[in-house]
């Protein structure tokens, strides 16, 4: 086709995005259509994900985490001077703290002092709910080029817990009490309502270790590599290391073998420490912009974000989230299921993934092909925008083109883009 002829479409195309009705249930751009105002993703990179208080991060403070994965970005050749704001998702350090430490990450990553930072907490969607602000404002025209990152330090920053006293609305109120179920006795539930078996579970766990194993080199492309100080928890001996490799993953697993540990949230219980996420210590970072604006500085174009969905369920089953908002995703998309490549789902908890995978008659074929949290480990803020990074990468591995990360989130909600 004549170079002039697409140009024409192209402008066509856009003015009738301008001059038809809009609709809040639809993306400006379809999956079938390339434009330059699509909102794309030049790079996405991560840190190693390491055992919380055990692994290989468990003295690297959050901005020493955050620090590497966002000289990356301007490892790109992007002009920091352009980059109009830097988005971290992170859920568990007190918001006024968490948002200096961030701050400072930036300066040290080379940023200026134009270059603003804000965080966002949408519990284990925050790395997500980042990338999505920072579409959302390059949309809106706030500014051309951002930063989307997640961080989390779960070896040192403090431990969910309740600090204040509940008023007497809240007890009295359903929903509000449900908000304050353990996360743990949320997958009982969803393993004791839907028929999730102890077998299901362990065996997505043996999966997720082997799959992550096997991926173990491909992953040194999305991987930033780290340089810390860890402190061995027996010995307490520090030594300085080079960490790029995640160090939660445990191939070799056997339903004997898993079978024998003990239920860890309610007696009699399904759920275990061998099939439930780990907790852990990591960061990422994904540069945003529209697809002209790549165009004009030469950028490659990584990915593109056709959707964004957040959906609320029950909060003592807050595990089925990804069922409930995947498929408004893909509708949002004007896909169908059948449409996807590949699916990066959090597992959270085998119960619930399990459960998910199985609701939407997905198969695992599709899913989670390089592992999932239960193995790589779940750092609550850093987890979306490191699925986003696997899950491009895979994509480009593959030569295939659409794919899905999604997350259930505590208190009754799921995710997905």
């Amino acid at each position: 086709v004549d170079q002039s002829v697409l140009i024409s479409m192209e402008r066509a195309s856009a003015i009738l995005s301008h001059i038809q009705p809009s609709n809040s249930n639809s993306t400006p751009n379809t999956a079938a259509t390339k434009s330059g105002e699509d909102i794309v993703i030049v790079t996405a990179v991560r840190t190693a994900i390491c055992k919380g208080r055990r692994g290989y991060f468990n003295s690297t403070s959050a901005t020493a985490l955050l620090t590497p994965v966002l000289k990356k970005i301007l490892e790109t050749g992007v002009d920091p001077k352009l980059i109009g704001d830097i988005v971290v998702g992170t859920v568990q350090a007190p918001g006024s703290l968490r948002h200096i430490e961030c701050r400072m990450a930036g300066f040290v990553a080379g940023f200026p002092k134009e270059t603003c930072v804000s965080t966002v907490n949408r519990q284990c969607s925050s790395g997500l709910q980042a990338i999505a602000d920072v579409a959302a404002a390059i949309r809106a025209g706030y500014y051309d080029i951002g930063v989307a990152a997640g961080v989390e330090s779960m070896s040192l920053d403090s431990k969910f817990s309740w600090y204040a006293p509940l008023f007497n609305e809240v007890t009295k109120n359903e929903g509000a009490r449900n908000c304050m179920t353990p996360m743990g006795i949320t997958s009982e539930n969803v393993a004791e309502k839907f028929g999730i078996t102890r077998v299901d579970q362990d065996t997505l766990a043996i999966q997720s270790h082997a799959r992550a194993k096997a991926a173990e080199q491909r992953f040194k492309e999305e991987i930033v590599p780290v340089t810390t100080v860890w402190k061995d928890p027996k010995t307490g001996k520090q030594s300085k290391i080079v960490v790029d490799t995640d160090d939660g993953v445990r191939p070799g697993g056997t339903i004997e073998g898993l079978g024998k540990l003990k239920a860890a949230f309610k007696k009699g219980g399904s759920t275990t420490a061998g099939n439930s996420s780990q907790v852990s210590d990591g960061a990422a970072a994904a540069l945003i912009m529209k697809r002209s604006t790549a165009d004009k500085l030469g950028l490659p174009v990584l990915g593109i974000l056709r959707s964004f969905v957040v959906r609320g369920c029950p909060p003592e089953i807050m595990g089925i989230g990804p069922a409930i908002a995947i498929p408004d995703a893909v509708k949002q998309a004007g896909l169908s299921l059948d449409d996807i490549d590949l699916y990066e789902i959090n597992e959270a908890f085998a119960s619930q993934a399990t459960y998910c995978v199985k609701k939407l008659g997905l198969s695992w074929d599709k899913v989670n092909v390089n592992g999932g949290a239960i193995a790589l480990g779940h750092p609550l803020g850093c987890t979306g925008v490191r699925m986003v990074a696997t899950l491009l990468h895979e994509l480009k591995r593959r030569n295939k083109k659409r794919g899905i990360v999604s997350m259930c989130i505590g208190s009754g909600m799921g995710a997905a883009a």
